[in-house]
C-alpha cells in the first residue's frame, strides 16, 4: 500500500513538472515573438481586456505583452496547485534575457516545487 501511494505521489508530481515545463516554453516562446516589449513582459500583471485576441483592435507590443501575461497566469492557476509565475528581465547582457519561473504546492512537501528557465531574447 505504501509503495501505491508513493507511486501515485510521483505521477502526480511529474505530472506537475510537465505542465510547468510546457508553461513556461508557452510564455517563452510569446516573448520571443514578441521582443520589443521584453521590458514589459517583466512588469505586466496581466490585463486582457485591450482585446488583442478577438482580432478587432490592433494592439500595442506592450498591451499583448499584458495579454500575454494574463492568458499564461490564467493556464499556470488552472494547471498547477497555487500556481504563481515571475518573469525577470534582464538588460545587462547581450543579447537581454528573460527568467521565466513556475511554482506550484505539492502536499506533503516544505517547499514549493518550481522550474526557472532563462532565455536570450534577441531583438527583431
Amino acid at each position: 500500500a505504501g509503495l501505491y501511494i508513493q507511486g501515485m505521489q510521483a505521477g502526480r508530481t511529474s505530472m506537475f513538472r510537465h505542465h510547468a515545463i510546457t508553461l513556461a516554453g508557452d510564455i517563452a516562446d510569446r516573448i520571443r515573438a514578441n521582443p520589443t516589449a521584453l521590458a514589459d513582459y517583466g512588469t505586466s500583471t496581466g490585463d486582457d481586456s485591450h482585446g488583442c485576441v478577438a482580432g478587432t483592435v490592433n494592439c500595442t507590443p506592450a498591451e499583448m505583452a499584458d495579454t500575454d501575461v494574463e492568458q499564461w497566469t490564467d493556464q499556470v492557476e488552472d494547471a498547477l496547485p497555487g500556481g504563481a509565475v515571475t518573469i525577470t528581465v534582464d538588460n545587462g547582457p547581450t543579447p537581454p534575457t528573460a527568467q521565466i519561473s513556475v511554482s506550484w504546492t505539492e502536499p506533503g512537501q516544505a517547499q514549493a516545487p518550481s522550474y526557472t528557465i532563462t532565455i536570450p531574447v534577441l531583438p527583431l
